[in-house]
């Protein structure tokens, strides 16, 4: 029997080292060479290549704190270093490194990818080690989600039926949607990386029983919290961030559109200066949405619009909106507000909603929303004349924040997928033996539990990045790399589970169709990838 290798972590540090030098010089070559744009498959294996080194990193500390913790990091850097090779295989010349760039890391991968050194962990993900306070939001949010939101999960996803209010409700008791509001506003945000480590347990806690009723509820909030925070007026902040912080009112994104998805700088649903019924100033809104989650239960749309009319402004040209609605059907909605005077004519405001059906990530619904000259009143512009054209970065804050909240989101499913399979492999028997036994099946095991707690303290040193104003690129590092760890770990769990996994009578099913949507939404992979974190690679390196 082969023996287990002993955790290194100063081997660990090393290779995670010439791996961060390996991406530099790619990084470099890439900057000389053209770009993302001229070379989008090279730039795509970077981002990817270096959010998984980013991911390693933060696991050094972590490994100092336990022979588990060690096994889990060194592990993970061996991972890293495999997936690093796998890109460099063959295109050494493009990434500006010799054949032989890890050599030297070559007897790390042997020993840390070994199965028997997975296989020694399967059984394990590894303490989370959160401070107390922290524990406590983590145990308090995982009691809710077991009691009232798992009860709920597999039936909403099987009938694709809606949100249960109870769990609305409940969450708004817990302060769930007041994390990140000020404490001047009705919120439990003190500033600093607490509040950020506190949403991300959250968020994994809800996740965990459900991705679709659970961990998703706190995004739409969050997502107007932060830009109200960043560009909203005091007054705009004392309206609506209670409001928010109570779930009086519940928000929808809508900001993609038919034609512009990842593209928002191009969006064309457009605001246009208008009066009220009574004659008060305001905006008309024409256009399509779509991929608007949560659109027919929610009380307002945070709506990015066109106001100037010059194209080539492009993300200079739009401004943020708190569009308030009725409460519309979740099979789709119409609603009308009262006519208005619109250069000499009378209007009915419009906004009709159409229900998308997806594989997966059910109950809250994603819908295309066409809008015709609905009517918002002016004191809904984000930051009013100080906001006027800056809408994409108030968008932007909440998206960067969006991110990070993705990941724990992942995390979550990956943390639920996991102790699915490990609870399978454990009863049931194949050839008279659990399968949990076998070799094949504790590797696999090993490698979701490692996958799953590399993310999770990755998201943990992005949110005490983010507490201190830093961090844009690691939010965006950490939802590629997270998200797409969680569809493997959740295709996995499903494959142990054998036919039973694709049938509908266990909840793994509902796991894979979940995670597969991690990587679209919150910013499509790779757009992430070339778009926002080659480039800010790049900017980084001059």
């Amino acid at each position: 029997m082969t023996a287990i290798a002993s955790p290194d972590l100063p081997a660990a540090a090393d290779a995670i080292d010439l791996a961060d030098r390996i991406v530099g010089k790619a990084v470099r070559e890439l900057a000389a060479s053209g770009g993302p744009d001229v070379h989008q498959v090279l730039a795509y294996d970077i981002a990817h290549a270096a959010s998984g080194v980013a991911t390693a990193r933060s696991l050094l500390d972590y490994g100092a704190k336990g022979e588990v913790e060690a096994k889990i990091t060194c592990a993970f850097a061996a991972d890293m270093l495999h997936d690093l090779s796998g890109k460099l295989l063959g295109r050494e010349a493009e990434w500006g490194v010799e054949r032989d760039a890890l050599a030297d890391v070559h007897a790390f991968m042997v020993q840390f990818r070994a199965p028997e050194f997975l296989a020694s962990i399967a059984d394990t993900a590894g303490p989370r080690h959160l401070d107390d306070d922290m524990e406590m939001v983590a145990d308090t949010f995982r009691a809710f989600a077991s009691n009232v939101i798992a009860p709920h999960a597999e039936h909403v996803h099987r009938t694709n039926g809606d949100v249960p209010e109870e769990i609305v409700t409940g969450l708004a008791e817990l302060g769930a949607f007041g994390l990140s509001v000020p404490v001047e506003y009705g919120g439990y945000s003190e500033g600093g990386d607490a509040e950020y480590i506190a949403m991300v347990a959250a968020t994994e806690e809800l996740s965990r029983a459900s991705l679709g009723i659970g961990g998703s509820l706190i995004t739409r909030p969050e997502i107007l919290t932060r830009a109200l925070v960043k560009g909203g007026t005091e007054e705009q902040k004392q309206e609506w961030l209670p409001k928010l912080a109570t779930a009086d009112v519940m928000p929808a994104v809508a900001v993609t559109e038919p034609d512009y998805g990842s593209d928002v700088a191009g969006i064309k649903v457009t605001a246009t200066p208008a009066p009220g019924p009574n004659g008060e100033d305001g905006w008309v809104i024409n256009g399509v949405k779509t991929w608007c989650t949560f659109g027919a239960r929610a009380d307002a749309l945070t709506l990015l619009a066109r106001t100037d009319p010059d194209r080539s402004k492009t993300h200079r040209g739009l401004t943020l909106f708190i569009v308030p609605k009725p409460r519309g059907d979740s099979h789709g909605f119409e609603l009308s507000q009262d006519p208005i005077d619109v250069d000499g004519t009378s209007r009915v405001g419009k906004m009709e909603g159409r229900p998308i059906d997806t594989i997966g990530y059910r109950g809250m619904h994603s819908y295309e929303i066409a809008l015709e000259d609905w009517w918002v009143p002016a004191a809904n512009q984000v930051g009013m004349e100080d906001g006027l054209g800056k809408g994409f970065y108030y968008q932007m804050a909440g998206f960067e924040n969006g991110r990070l909240q993705t990941a724990a989101r992942a995390v979550g499913v990956m943390q639920a997928a996991y102790e699915a399979a490990l609870d399978y492999a454990e009863n049931r028997k194949v050839f008279g033996e659990a399968i949990v036994d076998y070799q094949l099946t504790r590797a696999k095991l090993g490698r979701m539990a490692v996958l799953t707690q590399a993310g999770r303290q990755f998201s943990y040193a992005v949110a005490t990045l983010m507490g201190k104003g830093e961090g844009a690129m690691e939010a965006s590092m950490v939802k590629a790399y997270v998200c797409k760890a969680a569809e493997w770990v959740s295709r996995e769990a499903m494959q142990i589970h054998g036919g039973m996994g694709y049938a509908e009578e266990f909840p793994v099913s509902r796991l894979y169709v979940d995670a597969r949507v991690l990587s679209i939404f919150e910013g499509a992979d790779e757009t992430l990838c070339l778009k926002v974190i080659a480039r800010q690679l790049i900017s980084a390196s001059t």
